[in-house]
């Protein structure tokens, strides 16, 4: 799998033709040629496959991506350490009372849609915890996703191995002084929206957008399990640490 920019695609024809090429359900592992943006869509793309993904830096930052080499390709899948990671589900319930079901591998946010803030009900596992969070939004991101637009917006870096969820407000206005919570991976977040006719709130599941939501829920999906592929000694893990270090 490639990117379309010009570096990905000559790189996808060189691999190609050096180590062929393989029908993605008959594949073994995939091999993701491109930037972190490619990567997450070639995760969502074989979430249910059970095929691993290992990526190949051609893009820009490649924080999910190993180091470009075209030399032992093969050598390196066998030797490599499988990363496994969970989707969020986000189910949210739009103004039109329809349910909409996502999954999010870096996170589930939730944004204004006007140039008012959004006002918002938080609740963990059925039991209220910020009765009125007045922000630009909210979101909640995975620990492959902590890295991401959660760290950003100031949220917690987590290891991928810790059984952690972070929730992180997004340009709160009140309550001034919150600046989120870690939860616990078995968690069920639920946000209301509150006077949604008057500041519409949109919801987010990593790409996939739903417009006007009224609740969102949201939990981690641990009947899927991806595999990542990273060369020993660059593991998620490690550069997840490596990050709160700021290197």
């Amino acid at each position: 799998m490639a990117a379309p920019s010009a570096e990905a695609q000559t790189a996808l024809a060189r691999l190609s033709a050096r180590y062929g090429q393989a029908d993605p359900d008959a594949a073994d592992v995939v091999v993701a040629l491109g930037g972190d943006g490619l990567m997450l869509q070639t995760l969502h793309r074989f979430m249910k496959s059970n095929k691993p993904i290992y990526g190949m830096n051609r893009g820009s930052v490649g924080f999910l991506m190993n180091e470009f080499h075209e030399d032992g390709l093969k050598e390196r899948l066998v030797a490599a350490e499988l990363n496994i990671i969970h989707p969020l589900l986000m189910r949210a319930r739009d103004a039109r009372g329809l349910v909409h079901e996502y999954h999010a591998i870096n996170e589930v946010s939730l944004f204004r849609q006007t140039y008012q803030a959004a006002r918002l009900r938080i609740l963990v596992d059925g039991t209220e915890r910020m009765p009125d969070l007045v922000a630009d939004g909210v979101l909640v991101a995975t620990p492959a996703g902590s890295t991401a637009y959660n760290l950003s917006v100031q949220g917690p870096i987590i290891p991928i191995k810790a059984p952690l969820l972070a929730l992180t407000p997004i340009s709160p206005f009140r309550p001034r002084r919150w600046r989120g919570a870690l939860l616990p991976d078995s968690a069920r977040v639920t946000i209301e929206v509150l006077e949604a006719d008057k500041r519409p709130v949109a919801a987010v599941a990593d790409h996939d957008e739903v417009r006007a939501v009224m609740t969102v829920d949201i939990a981690m999906d641990r009947s899927i399990a991806m595999g990542m592929l990273f060369d020993r000694g660059h593991s998620l893990d490690e550069r997840i640490v490596r990050e709160q270090f700021g290197y």
